[in-house]
């Protein structure tokens, strides 16, 4: 598999990096790039590390040969949150990076499967998306927006709540990624059970768990070790289902039946061709059924936006 990391020189890429070469399958090859001109150093820096996977850099305007070949393509380039900044406030930066990288892809690798990181993902997916279907190229079954973020932060949190280890613990977050968006299925946590003053403070910290960080770091930068993490789950998923491996579901933002908005975050079965099949998210709660209405304003906007960035 040839995995490239777009933003490599970045907090998260640099993260995801670091996570991608120890965990790749052996004789992989991870490709870097970033504008910034540290990016071969941080390709070196990273080759020392005695793995079976290849790691090379690219800087500069063009990110045509990190790119070429790519079989998964992991974007994280674009600027980070501030304090007092929301993700919205990040868009007019973010959304032309999106953009001009997904008419890249769109000539250099138009069959990768491309998870987007970069934030506000609930818009950045539809420039994408967009994009590459004004390019002839669009395929829904490998285009995602990383969500894995939420659901890490989730299963910690739960956790950490309830004195159980979060790695056996499987918390599914529908809607998109940020604020009121973010839903986590709190009801379908197997063998825990909540009071309602917990769902409604969990569910709580969950969606402003990103500020948590921003604030927490004091100016100095959001979540980029959990993100890289996050990111790396959901690269590595991509990677085994790409390979063959069944069974493989992971929730990621992406474009299905469009029964509530055209993107939605859900868990998904990941195959050979990217989705193999969007999967039902199950019965809500009334809680969880209330919250969702309350979202669908919101998360239509966004993607509204995403829209007519793109046109």
């Amino acid at each position: 598999m040839k995995v490239a990391v777009i933003g490599a020189a970045g907090g998260i890429g640099q993260a995801l990096a670091l996570l991608l070469k120890n965990n790749l399958p052996a004789g992989s090859d991870l490709a870097l790039y970033d504008i910034a001109p540290v990016t071969p150093g941080v390709a070196a820096d990273l080759s020392h590390i005695p793995t079976p996977v290849s790691v090379v850099g690219f800087s500069g305007q063009d990110p045509t040969p990190a790119l070429e070949g790519a079989d998964v393509v992991l974007i994280s380039a674009g600027v980070a949150r501030k304090p007092g900044m929301d993700r919205a406030d990040l868009f007019n930066v973010n959304a032309g990076i999106v953009k001009s990288l997904a008419e890249k892809i769109a000539v250099v690798c138009p069959k990768a499967c491309v998870g987007i990181i970069t934030n506000p993902v609930n818009t950045t997916v539809a420039i994408a998306a967009d994009v590459l279907k004004k390019a002839g190229v669009y395929d829904k079954r490998r285009l995602f927006g990383v969500t894995t973020l939420d659901v890490i932060r989730s299963e910690t949190f739960v956790g950490q709540l309830k004195g159980l280890d979060p790695t056996q613990l499987d918390v599914p977050v529908i809607g998109g990624h940020s604020g009121v968006t973010i839903l986590p299925l709190l009801s379908q946590v197997k063998g825990v059970e909540f009071t309602s003053e917990e769902i409604a403070s969990l569910t709580t910290r969950i969606q402003n768990a990103g500020t948590e960080v921003v604030e927490a770091k004091a100016g100095g930068g959001s979540a980029t070790l959990s993100m890289g993490q996050a990111a790396c789950r959901f690269g590595l998923s991509l990677v085994r289902a790409l390979q063959g491996e069944a069974n493989v579901v992971e929730c990621a933002y992406v474009e299905g039946s469009g029964e509530h908005t055209r993107f939605f975050a859900q868990p998904v079965k990941l195959g050979t061709e990217g989705i193999e099949e969007v999967l039902d998210y199950g019965v809500l709660s009334e809680f969880e059924r209330a919250s969702l209405d309350d979202m669908l304003e919101t998360l239509s906007g966004d993607i509204a936006k995403g829209e007519e960035f793109a046109k």
